[in-house]
C-alpha cells in the first residue's frame, strides 16, 4: 500500500463509507472515539489493533481511559491521510463490530 496523500475529496469520499471516522481539526489526520462497555474490552481492542498496525508498519495516535479509545490516524512522512490510514481506519472498525 502507497504512503501516497490524499486530497480533501478522497479522504470525505473514504470516510462517507468509515462509520464514526472524521476528519481532524489538523486537516491533516482522521480521528474516532470508540467506547467499550469495560475496560476490558477496550483494551482487548487495542491488542487486535496493535498487532494489526504492526503487520502493517504503521500505528495509531491513540489514548485510552477506562472503557473509551480515542484515536488519531495519519501517516506522518506524507505529511497527511494515506490508503494506510483508510485501511487501518476499516479494520479497527471491524474489531470494534462497528
Amino acid at each position: 500500500m502507497t504512503r501516497e496523500k490524499l486530497g480533501k475529496d478522497a479522504i470525505a469520499a473514504a470516510l462517507v463509507g468509515l462509520e464514526g471516522w472524521a476528519p481532524a481539526a489538523d486537516g491533516a489526520s482522521i480521528k474516532r472515539t470508540f467506547t467499550f462497555a469495560n475496560f476490558s474490552e477496550a483494551f482487548a481492542f487495542m491488542t487486535r489493533v496493535a498487532l494489526a498496525a504492526e503487520k502493517m508498519d504503521h500505528h495509531p495516535d491513540w489514548s485510552n481511559v477506562y472503557k473509551t479509545v480515542d484515536v488519531t490516524l495519519n501517516t506522518h512522512d506524507a505529511g497527511g491521510v494515506t490508503a494506510l490510514d483508510i485501511d487501518l481506519a476499516k479494520k479497527m472498525n471491524r474489531f470494534a463490530g462497528s
